[in-house]
């Protein structure tokens, strides 16, 4: 049986997205490493109602933290074939569960990344989600309101960047021509567009004075997030992961590749629901699920250990 890893990117963070993992000893490390990131505790952090789990920075450090978290809790029953690919600031995480960067390093990461990209745009800037509508079509429409496209999710689905004033017009007009969904996100970061290319060039130059690891035995096959490539070089690997940050990635394409090393089962690392909800379309055979849809870390690592045709170890 092959498994496909899928970490999430923002947009899912809230209060209980730890608390399946919370507890879990092997997570511990994870949690220590982000807490001086964050200034406490990310378990404490989201369980505050006051936090702003929404900030770029805050942000990407919890979903790299869940991501990890998540990992620890089924690295222990992986079947042998395992592939991992992550969206958005997920292709970080994805480093560091296919082995090639530290736990630690790339928490560190994503907080340098947060930052580097807060610094290139400021204020005022965002996503926008447009679902229901051909591809061309979305694209030509955020043209018109001076977006970028940023995600290519699936043959009528993307993600779009922009000023929030421009992707606010972009909804209303994605959504008078037909558009299934058309909303701002709530992401305050045009993430994967031009108005990303300083950030990628300060985060370029922050990865490299980071040690890239060579994968161990048995550790799942890295997908480059930007498109959907295996990534074998980790040199060329991580080119394409600072570029990600000023380029249009393709998750559809991160899908294919999934099908196509013959993913059975899919399992989302993170907070939310979202990369779940798009494979059960990209791969209708697959078993699908969502680290949140488990009710238990016993029942999570049963699943996975099934998955992979083994029995969990107790």
């Amino acid at each position: 049986m092959t498994l496909a890893l899928l970490l999430s990117g923002q947009g899912g963070q809230h209060p209980g997205m730890f608390d399946l993992t919370a507890g879990l000893p092997a997570a511990e490390p994870v949690f220590a490493a982000a807490a001086p990131l964050l200034g406490r505790d990310p378990r404490d952090l989201v369980r505050d109602g006051s936090a702003d789990l929404h900030g770029n920075r805050t942000g990407q450090i919890l979903c790299c933290t869940a991501a990890l978290a998540g990992w620890s809790l089924v690295a222990p029953v992986l079947p042998a074939r395992t592939i991992v690919a992550g969206y958005s600031i997920g292709d970080l995480a994805a480093w560091g569960v296919a082995g090639r960067l530290r736990p630690e390093a790339v928490l560190r990461l994503a907080a340098a990344r947060a930052e580097a990209m807060d610094a290139a745009t400021g204020e005022g800037f965002g996503l926008a989600g447009i679902r229901g509508l051909p591809l061309a079509r979305i694209e030509a429409l955020a043209a018109a309101q001076a977006c970028h496209l940023a995600i290519r999710n699936a043959a009528d689905s993307a993600v779009i960047g922009g000023a929030r004033a421009d992707l606010d017009a972009l909804c209303a007009a994605a959504a008078a021509a037909g558009a299934l969904r058309a909303v701002v996100l709530p992401v305050r970061t045009p993430s994967h567009t031009p108005l990303l290319a300083a950030a990628a060039e300060a985060f370029r130059a922050r990865l490299a004075a980071e040690e890239l690891r060579r994968p161990g035995p048995g550790a799942p096959r890295l997908v480059a997030g930007l498109d959907g490539m295996a990534v074998f070089d980790a040199k060329a690997g991580a080119d394409k992961l600072a570029r990600q940050i000023g380029e249009t990635i393709d998750w559809a394409a991160c899908l294919v590749a999934a099908r196509e090393f013959g993913a059975e089962a899919v399992l989302e690392l993170g907070p939310g629901h979202a990369l779940a909800t798009m494979a059960r379309d990209a791969l209708p055979g697959a078993r699908v699920h969502a680290l949140e849809d488990f009710r238990s870390a016993e029942g999570l690592r049963d699943w996975v250990a099934a998955a992979g045709g083994r029995a969990p170890d107790r």
